[in-house]
Formats: C-alpha cells, sequence, structure tokens
C-alpha cells in the first residue's frame, strides 16, 4: 500500500465541509460503521489515536467511546482514489453500534 501526506484540506468535502468514514475491524475486516469527520475531528484522531468524529444530529465533536467506554483505536487511515472518504481500520472495544450490536450493519435486506 502506498503511505500519503495529506492534509484535511486536500481531502474533498460534502456540501457540509464533511468527509465520510468507513469503519472496519482491523482484525477480521467486518464494516462496523460510517461516521463523518470534520477538520477538527480529523486532526484529533490523528494526533490521539481514538477515532473521533463529527456528530451532524448533535452538531459537535465526539470521541467514539467517550460515553458508552466502546473506544475504537486507530490501526490505519486509508484514504480511497477520489480522496473523498476515508477507510479507518480500528480496534473496536465492544460494541460499535449505539444499540449495542457489534456492528451498525446487523439488518440483512435480501441476500443473493
Amino acid at each position: 500500500m502506498e503511505k500519503i501526506n495529506i492534509t484535511f484540506e486536500e481531502l474533498k468535502k460534502n456540501e457540509s465541509g464533511l468527509v465520510p468514514v468507513i469503519v472496519q475491524d482491523a482484525e477480521n475486516n467486518q464494516v462496523l460503521m460510517l461516521a463523518y469527520m470534520n477538520e477538527e475531528a480529523f486532526n484529533m484522531t490523528l494526533e490521539t489515536g481514538r477515532m473521533t468524529y463529527f456528530s451532524r444530529s448533535r452538531n459537535e465533536l465526539w470521541i467514539k467511546g467517550e460515553t458508552s467506554g466502546h473506544y475504537q483505536y486507530v490501526k490505519s487511515l486509508d484514504v480511497d482514489c477520489d480522496v473523498d472518504t476515508l477507510l479507518a481500520k480500528v480496534d473496536q472495544v465492544g460494541a460499535a453500534c449505539h444499540t449495542g450490536n457489534r456492528s451498525c450493519f446487523y439488518r440483512n435486506i435480501k441476500e443473493f
């Protein structure tokens, strides 16, 4: 994998100035959740090694696990080819989903 240095300014943001982050379990590659980062969340994640997001509903930063104890420790942070989506591989402590499920993706619509 190619290693690059990238700043938040270089990322393509959505109309709200946010970048989507797909979060995956570093051990088994299970997709855990999708969240968003603003510049402050991006920089805090890089500085602390703990996943920090921007809550669109509360309009504030949140460190994953701060209230639940279900922290996400960053193992790697990658950017896609279009520079508009991040992929975070994490060590997940406990559940990633606010419902208590390990992953936010626990409901199947259909299998083919």
